[in-house]
């Protein structure tokens, strides 16, 4: 580019003396005149280098050197009108300079716009370039395209938008076409990618187009949601695959502030299972809200490094000053909770240390129940003992008429704190109840997704099981804003919107690839669904209430289940008998026990309840708490 400069200013200068003069050869007007044309180009580089033109790279030029080149055109031009006027050079008329200002900058800026034009034709006839449709005509899909037109991966042959008022019209060189001309688009330039740049749409607006385009054998990815943009976390250029979330179409309640800092803002507050999905989500939510102190409290080494990493670098760049307590240890080692609780003062605490992987807890029954029943008693025995202020139980949906061990101890655990919140004590104890989490270990979404990425088969247990699904942001808050509306002995229950049939959910991942199905209709589909049956202890549907009495909070979301207590005589006589089974190492007769404790417990098609044989309960009765 020097040399081009070099060429291109003394050409300038030639070419304002010729329009000038009107004369391919203007001798009268280059008289006393020649040396500029030697003395232009040595000064012109100098001042192109000091405006750091040359550090513009020129197939990424951008505003800023154009800036660069107008300036120096700019500066060259008073050069010479000074130039002239103080060597008194004879016949240099003073519109010379004007017109060598529009000249050059045509020559100087235009040569390298030609390179710059040349070398995206040569690299991209080079590259085979994927064509890709931008389902959004917006802020946000004009600067999608603009990034994809300097990359040699994608080219932009169409814009779908909504808007009637843009089809027809040209951005970037690409017509805008409405949603029902897709279908036609798609088989014309043989598309097989189609981009989301709609950041700013709602999740349920989201959700109906996914479903239009899962129709058509494309695969979908999407620029990162609006508030990631604004906060900086994330560009518009930076594709993503399909939130699965977006599948959903939930659209998250706002959260209500009061009720996000009564529990935390101010208070020392412990997680437990901190490590896990559900506890480091509580432990980033809670840290947004100002506690004066967050204890972690986790089993595994290396998640509660990692969660402290996480949570300490978050800290550093807000530049809060909150104080983080990683704490190592068991929920069944009472001696520990009792002085974890102690030692920090804890006010409120979240008790989401469970197993909750249905078929590990059926064939590890002892784990389970230690884990689940005796940890959540021994956490909950210590902190009535230690005064927190309030217990909030993290439960399942698995504990409604249970069919396998985990569900069934995690009734157990409501059962224990519904007894303690019975008792005169500070600590209010209460317990929410959901389902299924989107991205938690042990979720199908996950699976589906490394069993797509390795060519399937996609593995689903049955063709009719239905769960229910939140994501863990939303649970998390949902979470800490039923626990701030606890009495004492509520189980909350959180609205989980409709359940979703898990087939549907793996067909809609396989589609959304830009894949298809492989079955007896499309035996040459890449992904094939194969059913492997129910897992031990898996229900087809879960359930939510154990009854039918449920009654609404202040919080849209937050539900109230009126359901049954347990006597205490009960949980003291049944207790201490599944400790013994579980000192003497007889899981048969532990589970055993566990059937007969918990209402609604079907095994191999039977419901057996113990309560009702002690004359407690007739079968089928609940008495509210």
């Amino acid at each position: 580019m020097v040399l081009a400069d070099m060429l291109m200013l003394p050409l300038a200068l030639w070419s304002a003396f010729a329009l000038r003069y009107t004369d391919w050869w203007p001798v009268r007007g280059l008289e006393g005149a020649a040396w500029l044309f030697l003395a232009l180009p040595i000064v012109g580089v100098l001042v192109f280098a000091r405006l750091g033109l040359y550090r513009a790279v020129v197939r990424f030029m951008g505003p800023q050197a154009v800036m660069a080149v107008i300036k120096g055109v700019l500066l060259l031009a008073l050069m010479l009108w000074l130039s002239a006027y103080w060597f008194q050079i004879p016949h240099f008329p003073r519109s010379v300079p004007a017109i060598f200002m529009l000249v050059a900058l045509a020559y100087v800026g235009g040569s390298r716009f030609l390179v710059r034009a040349i070398y995206h034709l040569i690299t991209h006839e080079r590259a085979a370039r994927e064509p890709v449709i931008i389902y959004g005509a917006g802020g946000a899909g004009v600067q999608l395209a603009a990034a994809l037109a300097v990359g040699r991966e994608y080219r932009l042959v169409a814009f779908i938008d909504e808007a009637p008022a843009l089809w027809g019209t040209l951005i970037r060189d690409a017509r805008v076409h409405g949603p029902e001309e897709l279908e036609t688009l798609i088989g014309q330039f043989g598309v097989r990618r189609i981009l989301l740049a709609i950041p700013s749409a709602t999740r349920g607006e989201r959700k109906r187009i996914l479903e239009s385009l899962a129709a058509y054998p494309v695969r979908v990815q999407t620029v990162p949601a609006i508030g990631d943009i604004v906060a900086g976390t994330a560009a518009v250029d930076q594709l993503q695959e399909i939130d699965i979330a977006d599948l959903l179409g939930r659209d998250p309640v706002p959260p209500r502030p009061e009720l996000l800092a009564a529990s935390i803002t101010g208070k020392v507050v412990m997680v437990t299972g901190a490590g896990g999905s559900i506890g480091s989500e509580l432990c980033r939510q809670v840290l947004r809200h100002s506690p004066r102190a967050l204890v972690l409290y986790e089993m595994s080494e290396y998640a509660l490094y990692a969660i402290e990493n996480e949570l300490r670098t978050a800290l550093t760049h807000s530049g809060g000053a909150i104080a983080l307590y990683p704490v190592l240890g068991s929920v069944g080692n009472l001696q520990r909770v009792h002085n974890t609780l102690n030692r920090f003062g804890v006010q409120t605490l979240y008790h989401a240390a469970a197993y909750k992987h249905v078929p590990i807890v059926e064939h590890n029954i002892l784990e389970g129940i230690a884990n689940n029943v005796f940890g959540t008693q021994t956490v909950a025995n210590a902190a009535a003992a230690c005064g927190v202020e309030r217990f909030i139980l993290i439960s399942t949906d698995k504990a409604v008429r249970p069919t396998n061990v985990m569900g069934a101890s995690k009734r157990v655990a409501e059962m224990i704190l519904q007894d303690l919140a019975r008792q005169d004590g500070v600590t209010v104890f209460s317990m929410v109840r959901f389902g299924n989490v989107l991205g938690s270990s042990g979720s199908v979404v996950p699976r589906f997704q490394s069993q797509i990425a390795s060519g399937g088969p996609i593995t689903v247990t049955h063709p009719d099981i239905t769960r229910y699904f939140m994501t863990i942001p939303e649970a998390a808050e949902l979470v800490i804003q039923a626990g701030a509306m606890a009495h004492g002995g509520e189980v909350f229950v959180l609205d989980m919107g409709e359940p979703v049939r898990i087939l549907d959910l793996a067909k809609r991942m396989i589609h959304l690839a830009g894949l298809e199905l492989r079955d007896t209709e499309h035996p040459e589909g890449n992904i094939e669904i194969v059913f492997t049956g129910l897992r031990p202890g898996e229900k087809l549907y879960e359930e939510l209430l154990i009854g039918d009495n449920v009654v609404g909070t202040t919080h849209p979301k937050i539900m109230r289940a009126m359901e049954d207590c347990v006597p205490t005589e009960v949980l003291q006589e049944a207790l201490p008998i599944l400790q013994r089974y579980m000192d003497s190492c007889r899981p048969g007769a532990a589970r055993s026990l566990l059937e007969r404790m918990v209402q609604g417990y079907r095994v191999q098609g039977q419901v057996v309840d113990w309560l009702a044989e002690k004359g407690l309960r007739r079968a089928g009765e609940t008495s509210a708490c």
